[in-house]
């Protein structure tokens, strides 16, 4: 009985030792493998170099674009005075007003030389042609009358229209108003824009240019209330007939 007791001994320690060594074996094979996979990843030379500058370069621009490229943007054309001849009406509200008067309109002096108040007509409201409103006074006088600046002003524009033919705009000393004179028969001599007229001064000639018709000689005149100077034909039309009947 012996030898049998010996060799099943020797055949249990052979186990336990073919075990452990199993065992150590696996537990050497895990810890290789999660080293393994902890190791951070080998980085080529420079890397580290090449990451940093890419992040610290700054965002792109906008591309520019050459003027020659660039696409052409077209100014609007300058306005010019309409072709009715006359400041447009605009709904600008209604002026300041003193004890039934216009305020700021200055005393103003019958624009045609030798008129007097009790031969005005008051024309301001007459139908004309298109479904117009006159929005003026007609002056009659023989050709050739001396015109005359009804205010102190500075002339801003001789302009040859259609309808009022030759015609002056001048802008009143507070730049607030614009007196209007058509049909004339020609411009005072070295009138020119930029001048600056005093009441009184001779500026033109009575005459029947324009659509006034053939031999019906007279001066239109027109008053109007500005908001711009720049845009001296467009306003607010006002009678000067009560102005300049008194």
């Amino acid at each position: 009985m012996a030898p049998q007791v010996t060799s099943r001994a020797r055949i249990r320690v052979l186990l336990i030792a073919a075990l452990v060594i199993a065992g150590f074996t696996t537990f050497l094979w895990v810890r290789g493998r999660r080293s393994i996979v902890e190791q951070p990843p080998i980085k080529a030379p420079g890397a580290e170099q090449v990451t940093s500058s890419v992040s610290e370069t700054p965002p792109p621009t906008s591309p520019t674009v050459s003027p020659a490229l660039a696409p052409a943007v077209s100014s609007p054309a300058p306005n010019t005075p309409d072709t009715l001849g006359t400041p447009t009406p605009e709904n600008n509200g209604p002026p300041d007003t003193h004890g039934g008067g216009i305020a700021f309109v200055p005393n103003l002096i019958i624009p045609v030389a030798g008129v007097r108040p009790d031969q005005l007509r008051d024309t301001f409201a007459d139908a004309r042609s298109e479904g117009r409103v006159h929005d003026a006074i007609d002056i009659p006088a023989p050709a050739g009358t001396q015109v005359l600046a009804a205010a102190d002003g500075e002339i801003i524009k001789l302009f040859q229209s259609d309808r009022g033919g030759t015609t002056i705009y001048q802008l009143s000393t507070d730049k607030r108003l614009v007196y209007y004179y058509a049909h004339l028969q020609r411009y005072a001599e070295g009138l020119m824009a930029g001048k600056f007229a005093r009441q009184g001064e001779v500026i033109g000639y009575v005459g029947d240019t324009g659509n006034a018709g053939a031999g019906n000689f007279h001066l239109h005149f027109s008053l109007a209330i500005i908001a711009d100077p720049k845009r001296y034909w467009e306003g607010t039309n006002i009678n000067p007939y009560p102005l300049l009947h008194k």
